[in-house]
């Protein structure tokens, strides 16, 4: 009897090593979930919009979409860095929402997302963003930076180096073992990443006025790990909980909660 208990102790033991060591050795097949199918003409699918491609400090060429405000226009342009699905076609209703509000939007693509080259990691992603951000710079436009998810680390480790004239911050988690812990609970998350984006820490350096929206029964990012952010943010303007909201919900993409937040940071643009 004691022999078989050995046995199955063991049979176990090894069968949890090979689960970590999967786990380990394909952990970014399990965080970035990109859509890589080429995405159709921006103008196609948003009228007036224009596709660019932005070259990063890596010489990776990256297709995003330009959406001019539509009417009178703010002088304030939003960057949107998605979070880790899809791909910027599936940003297009954000987009006409706060373009009709009179913001000109940038939706970027990072690197193999929608039909882009390259490989997603978490200096590669600072690098997409960066690229972004110098296109946008040269508009002369105020630049609000909008980050939804994974997206919203993307967005606040460059806020900690570039400040942008404001930070919208969807769904952030507080850092990214925190939010895996949840989706992966059987698995020691935090010792095998290789990709950290520490959002708390960097946004402790961030004074742009910020907001942080996220949704009170968002399963994938909890609420308590956005409030945690909110709470960490010493430019927070707002911290707007969408009570019922789970993570992928559309209000997230074009409700009224989420593009009045937006259009008040643009209100608060010098």
């Amino acid at each position: 009897m004691l022999v078989w208990i050995t046995r199955g102790v063991l049979t176990l033991l090894v069968l949890a090593l090979l689960v970590v060591g999967l786990a380990w050795l394909f952990q970014r097949s399990l965080i970035y979930l990109p859509d890589r199918s080429p995405v159709p003409p921006a103008a196609a699918v948003l009228p007036g919009a224009r596709d660019v491609t932005l070259t990063t400090a890596d010489g990776l060429r990256l297709g995003a979409w330009y959406v001019p405000a539509a009417g009178s226009a703010r002088g304030v342009s939003v960057l949107v860095a998605g979070g880790n699905a899809g791909n910027r076609a599936h940003r297009a209703p954000l987009a006409r929402a706060l373009a009709a509000r009179g913001l000109s939007v940038l939706l970027l693509d990072y690197r193999g997302y929608g039909g882009n080259p390259g490989r997603p990691s978490e200096a590669g992603l600072a690098l997409d963003v960066r690229a972004a951000r110098e296109h946008l710079a040269r508009s002369g436009d105020a630049v609000i930076y909008f980050g939804e998810s994974l997206g919203a680390a993307v967005v606040t480790e460059l806020a900690a180096e570039h400040p942008p004239t404001a930070l919208l911050l969807r769904s952030p988690f507080t850092d990214l073992a925190d939010a895996g812990q949840v989706n992966y609970p059987f698995l020691p998350v935090r010792p095998l990443l290789w990709d950290r984006f520490p959002v708390t820490e960097h946004v402790a350096g961030v004074r742009a006025p910020t907001t942080v929206v996220f949704g009170s029964r968002d399963t994938i990012v909890p609420a308590r790990l956005s409030r945690a952010v909110a709470e960490a943010a010493p430019g927070l303007v707002r911290s707007v909980e969408i009570a019922g909201a789970g993570h992928n919900d559309r209000v997230f993409l074009d409700g009224p909660e989420l593009v009045d937040a937006v259009v008040d940071l643009a209100g608060r643009a010098p």
